[in-house]
């Protein structure tokens, strides 16, 4: 199984001439960031869409994917919150990131948006004490959004002179 899901999004990058190719793209990118216990390789994938495709459109649309797919983590920490209530169960992890969270609040977001922190707590975090849910989501899209444009168009120029580099 997840071979092929592997293989889709690996191909990916290279059906960017077409519309359809984008919308690929925004799927592959919304399945790597809705997972929040596995990690799956979206930077790679915006890293390589860069290079085929139009970098400007490959980062516009790689971070409102990464944006929609960071959700999950938020309905997550909903939904686990009333668990959680019950339950008391509470981590370190967890318990650092609402640390954050409570010191650094809306800013928080971006930050971890942006950086290669683990964004999926905060998003936890967040969805457990009920933030809003369109703050939230701008605060991802502003992390996310300039990420995937310099991961896009580092793809873009990197991948010529990495090659260039080799002789290919």
């Amino acid at each position: 199984m997840f071979d092929v899901l592997f293989d889709f999004l690996y191909s990916v990058p290279h059906q960017l001439d077409t519309f359809f190719g984008y919308v690929l793209l925004f799927i592959a990118v919304f399945i790597c960031t809705a997972t929040v216990v596995i990690t799956m390789p979206d930077s790679f994938i915006i890293f390589t869409a860069g290079y085929y495709g139009d970098p400007f459109m490959v980062g516009l649309i790689s971070g409102v994917a990464s944006a929609f797919g960071e959700l999950t983590a938020y309905f997550i920490g909903r939904g686990g919150a009333k668990v959680g209530e019950k339950t008391k169960i509470k981590s370190e992890k967890f318990n650092k990131a609402k640390e954050i969270f409570n010191k650094h609040g809306f800013w928080s977001i971006p930050v971890f948006s942006f950086t290669p922190f683990p964004l999926d707590f905060i998003g936890v975090v967040a969805g457990s004490l009920n933030y809003n849910i369109k703050k939230f989501f701008i605060g991802v899209l502003i992390g996310k959004i300039p990420k995937c444009l310099i991961l896009a168009y580092a793809g873009h120029f990197g991948l010529v002179e990495i090659a260039k580099f080799f002789g290919v």
